[in-house]
């Protein structure tokens, strides 16, 4: 017997209250997407600002003549990039088990709090000189990464508890789009503040002024506004805490379906609990064997999924040199508007239009096959620019190679990179979803650091000019066509689909499976 409130959002209709619940869900992983798609050309300012050196034409001489500047080498963009992950991973592990113990509401609070407080401290790095500038930066990334990584696995739980089960797909996927909102508005505001310090500055327009060193602390704190407006409410007292009076006056707020039709009609009755929870703990034998296989199919796909995602974001770093040339004549505000322009072509011509794209056929096609397409694809593609790469694309950087790039994006969020988001939020059982979420989400954040680092050796050459070296970048490719078709097979094996299930049944699933083999 289900809980007339679960039945009640099972059954709901699509009302205001669902989007403003997908906008409320979706900020932290706004948040992230804004975190990580600002720092390439925030990277391009720190490169001007603390990476250059004086070149004297005049030996006699001792004022420098020329100043030679420089871009902030790959490593360290790497190991940015990478802190984050780490605290994202860190987070996700604390904030999803805590979410299942402490409950949503409180835990979703102070990972809101953590994102806020991190994201402002990032702008107040402190110091002047490179290296404490760096340290105390990768300092407060990593605290913002913690933050961040507590809101994946409770925005997921938050919108796949709360919305109906004929629906859920598309809600779930919906906030997990907020990111491409995300790096557009990093797009955005870092062009926005780039031209806006530019055109107050006095400073010749080849030069790059004292100011910049304030302008990128400026777009890095803008990254607290989202988080610091969130706010939430969701139902997990009805299902974990079996607190059904309070749930069904939060349900009559939300809803519109009279009383009469989610309260229960003996209040009373409230233990035993009306749904079946598990007995048993985290990561026991028999834990293991109802969740295990399920639990490892999500953390591989995700693991899979971000050890191409994240190379891929990383190799736009490479293509900025070939559209955006680097030059002493170009102040850093310049730079950064250009890096910042072409993040948002990418983003308004493939990124974003392959979330929506999922939102629309999650439901209809269902997790599974969708996760299926975008592994075979993005495999697809990066054969297709990997294996001719050491003898076209290395020197000829042309329209097909963008046209190829931006397929692979598409793919990855019309495909795996949503729907590892999706599912561990879907198969395990309430006490136990988030943490799982968290696991999966961790596991994935790894990969996620593999594929930076992966990157940072394939992006070097000999000389370490900056340009990457062909051979390298040839094998790179092709291992991530490799490890998408690992992906294709671990989804076509091992994942269950949960299209059209309620999450009950799921659970309900799950016994059948133990006592009904």
């Amino acid at each position: 017997m289900a809980l007339k409130v679960l039945s009640a959002l099972d059954a709901a209709k699509i009302q205001l209250y669902h989007f403003k619940a997908i906008i409320i869900a979706g900020m932290g992983l706004f948040t992230d997407a804004y975190d990580l798609f600002c720092i390439p050309p925030i990277m391009k300012l720190i490169g001007r600002i603390y990476y250059l050196d004086h070149h004297n034409s005049d030996k006699c001489s001792v004022m420098p003549k020329e100043t030679q500047y420089k871009t902030t080498p790959t490593a360290v963009v790497s190991t940015l990039v990478s802190i984050a992950l780490l605290g994202t991973a860190v987070g996700q592990l604390v904030f999803g088990r805590l979410g299942d113990r402490a409950g949503r509401r409180r835990v979703y609070g102070l990972s809101l709090g953590m994102m806020v407080l991190s994201s402002l401290a990032c702008g107040f790095s402190i110091c002047k000189t490179r290296n404490c500038v760096l340290v105390s930066l990768g300092f407060f990334r990593f605290l913002l990464g913690v933050g961040i990584g507590g809101d994946y696995p409770l925005s997921a739980t938050i919108m796949s508890e709360f919305a109906n089960k004929k629906t859920r797909g598309a809600f779930i996927a919906a906030v997990f789009s907020m990111q491409g909102l995300g790096i557009l508005a990093s797009s955005i505001v870092t062009m926005v503040v780039c031209r806006i310090f530019a055109v107050s500055s006095n400073e010749p327009k080849s030069e790059t002024p004292d100011e910049a060193d304030l302008a990128w602390r400026v777009i890095l704190m803008m990254g607290a506004v989202p988080a610091a407006l969130t706010y939430y409410w969701r139902r997990y007292t009805a299902l974990v805490e079996q607190n059904v009076v309070q749930a069904a006056i939060d349900m009559k707020k939300v809803l519109d379906v009279p009383m009469s039709e989610i309260a229960e009609d003996s209040p009373i009755r409230l233990k035993p609990p009306v749904l079946p929870h598990p007995s048993y703990p985290l990561l026991s034998k028999r834990f293991l064997r109802r969740h295990g296989v399920d639990l490892f199919c999500c953390a591989a796909t995700w693991f899979l999924v971000d050890v191409v995602f994240y190379s891929s974001n990383l190799l736009q770093s490479q293509i900025y040199h070939r559209f955006i040339k680097d030059n002493n004549d170009v102040n850093g505000y310049k730079l950064a508007f250009k890096v910042a322009r072409f993040q948002a072509i990418l983003a308004i011509s493939s990124t974003i239009p392959g979330y929506w794209v999922t939102v629309y056929f999650i439901d209809r096609i269902g997790r599974v096959k969708i996760q299926m397409l975008g592994f075979l694809f993005m495999a697809l593609v990066y054969f297709a620019i990997g294996i001719p790469y050491k003898y076209y694309w290395s020197e000829n950087i042309s329209v097909g190679f963008m046209a190829l790039y931006s397929l692979s994006f598409f793919f990855s969020n019309f495909g795996p990179n949503t729907t590892t988001f999706i599912v561990p939020a879907e198969l395990f059982p309430a006490r136990f979803r988030s943490t799982c979420h968290g696991i999966a989400g961790a596991v994935g954040k790894v990969g996620a650091i593999i594929g930076t680092i992966g990157f940072f050796w394939a992006s070097r050459n000999e000389k370490d000019s900056g340009k990457p070296n062909p051979v390298r970048m040839t094998v790179a490719l092709v291992i991530l066509g490799v490890v998408c078709l690992v992906g294709l097979l671990l989804t076509y094996f091992l994942t269950r689909e949960t299209t059209g299930r309620s999450l009950e049944d799921n659970e309900i699933y799950e016994d059948e499976l133990i006592y009904n083999p």
